[in-house]
């Protein structure tokens, strides 16, 4: 199977899932030919450095799956290399579900969402957990010099596969420096209005 997202999690029960609701000739298509979708391109990586936020399911000893927000400043999911990514983990409230079940299950799936634009990436990866005293160098990586709070652990992600996903019924939510840019044009208007008010009643005009 050329596309390795596909490969991964078209298991079989999928493969008769599609074929029960017929989609399964639709995806058979892209199966054959050269592997994609297994190192990260230009389009995600750029896509991962603006995101701010992303979910992180992970799945139990007793097979209980797990989904957990990870938010930061624009960039916080580091991109190490091509296949490999790393973001810096503080201490929260300190039920460390996610990093419990990853001892024990290394898979992982991230959804990054880009809501303003209608657009998600879904990443499979294997992560693996270091402790901040055991990795320095990576630390130093992960590292952002306008946050402040103490790096406890790094997590590592390495990348198995990627895709997108459509837009249909993704719906649009907007962050507050995104509603600045967008409003930037009416409130600059705004306050051209206000100045030639101010100029007309003072005479000015």
């Amino acid at each position: 199977m050329s596309n390795k997202f596909y490969e991964i999690t078209f298991t079989e029960s999928v493969r008769e899932a599609q074929e029960k609701y017929g989609s399964r000739r639709q995806y058979e298509r892209s199966e054959g030919g050269p592997l994609k979708n297994s190192a990260l391109s230009d389009a995600e990586i750029d896509f991962i450095e603006r995101t701010d936020g992303f979910y992180l399911a992970t799945v139990g000893e007793d097979a209980q799956p797990y989904i957990q927000f990870r938010g930061g400043r624009r960039g916080f999911l580091k991109i190490l290399n091509e296949k490999t990514l790393g973001f810096a983990d503080f201490r929260g409230n300190r039920q460390y579900i996610s990093v419990g079940n990853l001892k024990k299950n290394k898979k992982a799936a991230l959804f990054l969402m880009d809501y303003a634009n209608r657009s998600r990436l879904k990443i499979l990866a294997s992560i693996e957990i270091r402790e901040a005293a055991e990795v320095p160098e990576i630390i130093e990586k992960l590292r952002d010099e306008n946050y402040e709070a103490k790096i406890e652990r790094a997590f590592i992600l390495h990348v198995e596969a990627f895709d997108w996903n459509c837009p249909q019924h993704i719906t649009p939510r907007y962050t507050t420096e995104e509603i600045k840019v967008l409003t930037q044009p009416l409130n600059q208007h705004i306050d051209g209005l206000e100045r030639e008010i101010k100029d007309l009643k003072s005479g000015k005009i």
